[in-house]
């Protein structure tokens, strides 16, 4: 079943900035699709997070109905930090 994801404005945004470091929206869906380790956030959100570089991961805040993901932000961070 394939996921049908959608973006913030928000998330668009952080998308387009972090670009420059390699974030796009195929490493967002394989995030989310297959990530190393998924965490509960507020609100019945959740984060995936997966390697970014060596030093960092790229972590995925969204909301999963069905199939159907709505992602609110994205960022990078340190692995040290939540892993």
């Amino acid at each position: 079943m394939a996921l049908e994801l959608r973006f913030t404005l928000h998330a668009e945004e952080k998308l387009s900035r972090l670009s420059k470091v390699g974030v796009t929206r195929g490493k967002v869906t394989e995030i989310i699709e297959s990530p190393e380790q998924i965490v509960a956030g507020y609100s019945g959100r959740k984060i995936a997070q997966g390697p970014l570089t060596d030093d960092l991961l790229l972590r995925v805040v969204y909301e999963e109905t069905g199939k159907d993901v709505l992602v609110i932000t994205l960022y990078p961070a340190e692995r040290g930090r939540y892993e």
